[in-house]
């Protein structure tokens, strides 16, 4: 792997390290506050089995990751490659979490053989993403790139940006401040003093202000105390363990099949944007990885499955090469075995971590607009839609709860709204990839192409790969449910794609403009 050329670590590391660590450290302590605190799940499983042989799957695809940096530079003789980030997948997370694991735990009341369970899907998702990573190279030749890069900045925007925004204006003094310094360094390319990384500054001020205002009396949330470092000890060795858990694992499978099929696109959509950054990976090769990390991760325990995340052109940014994915994969894998990652993640305000999430997603977004041409500005746009309801069924769910309600007791047109947000939202990243897809072709008056977009479209509408009108999102087969929504959505789809086809034949050649 050696390249005298390449600069495979440098000060822009530091920025790029911490908003690829936070991010992991996150979805690892949800996972566990969900397991321990919503469904009374026995802590040391969660804490001394799960979370280590979870930090595995992001070690082991961070450093390949890692060694994809360095081979691609020496392809290439470029001295600026900046590596892939992997990490773990949030919407699964919460989907896995809240959709499998809790539930099987209230039912069978054996936190052992849920944990089996788990590690089965997790592994299972992981053959899909190995089976799935064929077929990325064709995607990317088929799909445009408002398509594909359009639904990555909606999720960018939305859900990346969006919801860290809110944890600013709870927080908004320390918020502002953190914010304030990543608009200066990072978009604004203004030093900060002594040379310190933007994404630094704004953690450690941040986070010296929050105590600040604790210690006073002065902070506008409430007052915590400093978090207890607690170490221990727990290597994951891969086992066959889940065999027991197999069999009762198949039954889940239409709810956890579309978060695997959302990383193979997932992972078309963001080796594309890669590629508009100036790094020309392979996905089928970081599709493979991600699948067979994931698969080594259920094997050694671990219940979420990782993810080639959407944030390279931001890292990029930021100054990024090969030496930040190298130190989130110790960091992540480490802290999984030695049990300090609770501690870092309880240590840091969310409000001095939010900005750098923000600038991430405003990063790829930007990046969807300027790569993609002019004239597909509105197939970008479209694609936003699905994430918009997403976000909504995200919040609004969030809004039930706390008022302990639930979507059974709303009524008439509240009721109707919120099924149909639901509906869109489900499968929002392959339902943005159709929608932007159809857009941009109808766009250059290719509709036979459209229409082929829309006909498959219908097809996955039909059995719930996107549009599902159940709650958890699983896919079905549409005459086992009580719902006729699927046939109709496939019918509109289809009737659609068929009016394209008719028109074609009159259609003119696109506009030189």
């Amino acid at each position: 792997m050696k390249n005298s050329s390449y600069r495979w670590l440098q000060a822009g590391d530091i920025n790029a390290f911490f908003g690829l660590m936070l991010d992991n450290m996150s979805d690892l302590v949800i996972m566990a506050g969900i397991l321990i605190g919503v469904f009374g799940f026995p802590q040391e499983i969660v804490l001394y089995r799960m979370i280590p042989g979870t930090a595995v799957g992001v070690l082991a695809g961070d450093l390949f990751y890692t060694y994809l940096a360095f081979r691609l530079a020496r392809k290439t003789g470029r001295t600026d490659v900046t590596a892939m980030p992997l990490g773990l997948d949030t919407p699964s997370t919460f989907g896995l979490a809240f959709g499998i694991i809790g539930p099987a735990y209230l039912k069978l009341q054996d936190p052992i053989l849920v944990w089996k369970i788990a590690m089965s899907i997790i592994i299972l998702m992981g053959l899909i993403k190995v089976i799935g990573a064929g077929f990325g190279p064709a995607v990317r030749r088929m799909v445009p790139r408002a398509g594909l890069l359009g639904s990555i900045a909606a999720v960018a925007l939305m859900l990346i940006a969006f919801l860290p925004t809110l944890k600013i204006f709870a927080d908004p003094v320390v918020g502002f401040v953190s914010l304030g310094i990543i608009l200066m360094t990072l978009i604004g390319r203004i030093r900060f003093p002594f040379r310190m990384p933007g994404a630094l500054a704004a953690v450690l001020v941040g986070t010296v202000l929050y105590y600040l205002l604790q210690w006073t009396g002065l902070s506008a949330t409430q007052t915590t105390p400093l978090p207890e470092l607690h170490l221990s000890f727990s290597f994951p060795w891969p086992t066959l363990g889940f065999l027991e858990g197999l069999p009762t694992a198949l039954r889940y499978l239409p709810v956890a099949v579309p978060f695997a099929i959302a990383i193979v696109v997932g992972g078309i959509d963001v080796t594309e944007s890669a590629a508009a950054a100036g790094d020309e990976y392979n996905s089928r090769t970081l599709l493979l990885a991600d699948g067979f990390g994931t698969i080594l991760a259920g094997l050694c325990g671990g219940v979420v499955q990782s993810t080639p995340y959407i944030g390279h052109p931001a890292y990029k940014d930021m100054g990024g090469r090969a030496g930040y994915t190298l130190a989130t994969a110790l960091f992540i894998g480490l802290g999984g075995m030695l049990g300090y990652l609770s501690f870092f993640v309880d240590l840091l305000p969310e409000a001095a971590v939010a900005p750098i999430l923000i600038f991430i997603g405003l990063e790829i977004t930007a990046q969807a607009f300027e790569a993609t041409p002019s004239r597909h500005a509105r197939a970008v746009a479209i694609a936003f839609l699905p994430v918009i309801a997403n976000l909504l069924f995200i919040e609004i769910g969030n809004l039930l709860a706390n008022a302990g309600k639930s979507a059974a007791d709303l009524t008439g047109d509240a009721a109707a709204t919120y099924q149909t947000i639901l509906m869109l939202g489900n499968g929002f990243i392959l339902s943005s990839l159709f929608w932007g897809a159809v857009t941009a072709h109808i766009i250059d008056r290719k509709l036979k192409t459209a229409a082929l977009f829309l006909a498959l479209a219908g097809l996955c509408s039909l059995f719930g790969i996107i549009h599902s009108p159940l709650a958890s999102g699983e896919i079905f087969l549409p005459w086992r449910i009580a719902s006729r929504m699927p046939f109709h959505l496939c019918c509109g789809y289809l009737l659609t794609a068929l009016l394209l086809l008719l028109l074609n034949r009159g259609s003119l050649p696109p506009d030189a403009s």
